[in-house]
């Protein structure tokens, strides 16, 4: 048999701690503000047997008196472990026969066991709240199931008289306790207790009768608790309608943020309404019709802060006039103006001609448009690309002398543009030229 019970016990013991920490996840984190510690002080009945079944050695087994006290440290809401000690006495006799009708013919006729001490350390879970949405209940009840140690001596009665089953000695045997109760709370301190404990003896001596099967005691008793600390006690704290008022006030606040956030809507598009009224720019000139002195403005029009077309000041064109004296000067660079055969080399015979030019254009600030031509010789791509380079020659010489080259255009034309025939030397002499306009 006490292969079994240390078998059972941590069987029974993990099925506690695995309940209690589920039921733990609706604990508050902070339990600072609860009571957690408290000690009970309990009297009530021992009797030397167990309802739940089994045999019994004695046929008429003896209610006695037992008195107890525990403390008990509240982790959770819901779990708890709890160190008890427990004394009385235990008694039984064969004076009347079982409930059967059977006569108990054991050669102990009674015993008179003396608890001398019951130890115990249980884990005792909180099983529920009777009221779910009320944060503290005034009725809990429990259960529990630990591990301990009970010391006792049995004297028993035989044929040949009374005296010590083990002499002086007290003999130590395991205890497993199994218990439920009920816990009344009467004021933030104080609760009233009432619970019902077996405790599985790990042997068959308490009674000082071996028969072949372990011995069993109840213990029913009535008692009080006392919780240390101020605050409440954590035990009978509802964590439950706790989160269920946190919730209801939540959404009590977020409802009331939503009536805020609506109001602030409406007032937000009411503004947005006037703000659109006040800004209205029904022409589209950029001043708002509330301040648009000219309404109707053509699309595109400038529009001063009052949305009145801007005055725009006439552009003055400054006339260029271009003298003889100028042409002259012109005509000359023209005259004297030569390139190296096949290339658009100046030579430096042009150089003082083309002088005079630069010092014009600087003087009298004009524009040149210069147009290079060529004759027939040569393919016309190659023609092309000579006039358009003697062109740029000449302007790049005369940008060097300190023209400004914005005002500068060059440009070649190639053979398409002859101005005498192309079939005498003389006249392609002439078609291949450099044409300068003044403007």
């Amino acid at each position: 048999m006490k292969l079994t019970l240390f078998k059972v016990l941590p069987v029974a013991v993990a099925g506690l701690f695995i309940g209690s920490t589920a039921n733990a996840q609706e604990t508050p984190t902070n339990t600072a503000k609860f009571r957690t510690w408290s000690i009970g002080v309990n009297a009530g009945v021992l009797t030397p047997l167990s309802p739940l079944g089994g045999k019994n050695d004695f046929s008429n087994n003896k209610s006695s008196l037992g008195y107890g006290l525990y403390v008990k440290k509240q982790f959770t809401n819901y779990f708890s472990l709890r160190l008890d000690g427990v004394r009385g006495k235990l008694k039984g006799d064969n004076t009347e026969p079982y409930e059967s009708g059977l006569v108990n013919s054991s050669p102990v006729r009674a015993f008179d066991t003396d608890l001398s001490y019951s130890a115990s350390l249980s884990a005792v879970v909180n099983m529920f709240n009777i009221d779910l949405f009320k944060k503290e209940n005034a009725l809990q009840l429990y259960t529990s199931v630990g591990a301990g140690l009970a010391g006792y001596k049995p004297t028993i009665t035989t044929a040949a008289g009374t005296f010590d089953y083990a002499g002086d000695k007290t003999i130590s045997e395991l205890i497993i306790p199994v218990g439920v109760g009920a816990k009344f709370k009467i004021s933030d301190g104080i609760n009233f207790d009432l619970g019902w404990t077996i405790n599985f003896v790990d042997g068959d001596n308490l009674d000082g009768y071996y028969r072949g099967s372990n011995d069993k005691y109840n213990y029913a008793y009535a008692g009080l608790e006392f919780a240390l600390g101020t605050g409440k006690q954590l035990a009978f704290h509802n964590p439950v309608a706790v989160t269920y008022d946190e919730a209801v006030k939540a959404k009590q606040t977020a409802d009331a943020l939503k009536s805020d956030l609506d109001a602030q809507k409406s007032e937000n598009a009411k503004l947005r309404t006037e703000m659109a009224d006040l800004l209205k720019d029904t022409d589209g000139d950029g001043v708002a019709d509330k301040l648009d002195k000219c309404p109707g403005t053509p699309a595109g029009t400038v529009v001063d802060g009052a949305g009145c077309p801007l005055k725009t000041p006439e552009k003055v064109v400054e006339k260029v006039v271009v003298t003889e004296a100028d042409r002259k000067v012109v005509a000359d660079a023209i005259k004297n103006l030569e390139f190296d055969l096949g290339k658009a080399t100046i030579r430096q015979k042009s150089y003082a001609t083309l002088n005079r030019v630069a010092a014009l254009l600087i003087e009298k600030n004009f524009s040149l448009k210069l147009a290079g031509h060529t004759d027939n010789t040569g393919s016309k791509a190659l023609n092309l690309r000579l006039s358009k380079d003697r062109a740029e020659s000449v302007k790049a010489y005369l940008v060097s002398q300190g023209a400004n080259a914005s005002r500068i255009e060059a440009t070649g034309y190639g053979m398409g543009q002859p101005i005498a025939t192309n079939k005498t030397a003389a006249g392609r002499q002439q078609n291949r030229r450099v044409e300068f306009t003044l403007y």
